[in-house]
């Protein structure tokens, strides 16, 4: 069985837009590393020191943001590209009456060819509800039913 041109552009946006999380918070710390590191001492040295405190959270803040996006990006290319199941699992692109699933990883709404599709975690509630449900099953979530259409 082949894999779905829809589910390969998705997959592809997926990895391209945690590729571009990653790199944009990388030259954030590069920047604020050399802020850091260039600020000179001041006579006043509880504001140098502050200063250098707040910059050193920042980086700390950056560095844990850097970890969650490798943990995506590393999520995502331990998924890859399967082919199709007979029901929902980590990796389906599952078709409902009410959207578009990527059962992937957590990136929210994602446009491919003008048609937009939710990423999601397999721990997401909605994910949840649709694991090991098979094309023509439905499911309750939030008081609405979904329909399984199509699982690629």
């Amino acid at each position: 069985m082949t894999i779905d041109y829809q589910k390969q552009l998705l997959f592809k946006a997926c990895a391209e837009q945690v590729q571009t999380k990653i790199d944009s918070i990388k030259e954030r710390l590069v920047s604020l590393e050399e802020s850091r590191n260039n600020e000179t001492k001041s006579t006043a040295g509880d504001k140098y020191e502050t200063g250098r405190a707040m910059m050193q959270i920042e980086i700390d803040n950056c560095a844990a943001q850097l970890l969650k996006a490798e943990a995506a990006q590393n999520k995502l290319n331990y998924i890859g590209l399967k082919t199709a199941a007979t029901q929902v699992q980590e990796g389906s692109l599952v078709e409902t009456n009410r959207g578009i699933y990527f059962v992937a990883i957590g990136l929210g709404k994602v446009k491919i060819q003008g048609q937009t599709h939710f990423c999601i975690s397999k721990n997401a509630p909605i994910a949840k509800a649709l694991l090991a449900k098979k094309i023509g099953e439905s499911t309750t979530f939030n008081g609405n039913e979904i329909l399984i259409q199509n699982i690629k």
